[in-house]
């Protein structure tokens, strides 16, 4: 074997280590972080996926118009195979209600109910409680997620925003 070939080898080896994978790093952050929700979740009744859905309604509850089932798929990148058994559960819990469109039956709309409303006063504690305990300041979380943002821009073939 020719050192070229010894180099190219050993270029390869790096190339394919997992601790070099960015998907790695992320999936593994990935897991850590939701590991990190569990219980404050646990204490809301609510799954990881199921809190999503409601940060999006929450933050739509101030809107005239109520959001629809594609669009909170859209705004959470969820297919609606996903999305649906989600939106059931909570809806069984009363925390949503679910309507058909008045002009398209086909469009489904999504709006909180009182239950839905009432326990965002109990959500608002879990990002704090999330990050006690974390040595990571604001400053860091923000800017790591702009870079996040940033990269998923990338990756969706869009243009990275300004932050």
């Amino acid at each position: 074997m020719t050192s070229k070939s010894c180099s190219e080898s050993q270029w390869a080896d790096q190339l394919l280590a997992l601790d070099n994978q960015l998907c790695f790093a992320l999936y593994a952050a990935n897991r850590a972080v939701t590991a990190r929700y569990r219980p404050l979740l646990k204490e809301l009744g609510l799954t990881y996926p199921q809190y999503l859905v409601m940060l999006v309604l929450w933050q739509q509850d101030q809107s005239s118009e109520l959001p629809t089932v594609s669009e909170i798929g859209q705004r959470l990148r969820l297919d609606s195979g996903t999305l649906t058994p989600l939106l059931k559960r909570l809806e069984e819990r009363c925390l949503l209600k679910r309507a058909r469109g008045l002009d398209d039956e086909r469009v489904v709309r999504l709006a909180l109910t009182n239950a839905g409303r009432l326990l965002r006063a109990e959500a608002v504690s879990v990002p704090e409680r999330l990050m006690c305990g974390l040595d990571i300041d604001s400053a860091q979380v923000a800017s790591l997620r702009g870079e996040l943002r940033g990269l998923l821009e990338v990756l969706e073939g869009r243009a990275p925003t300004a932050q």
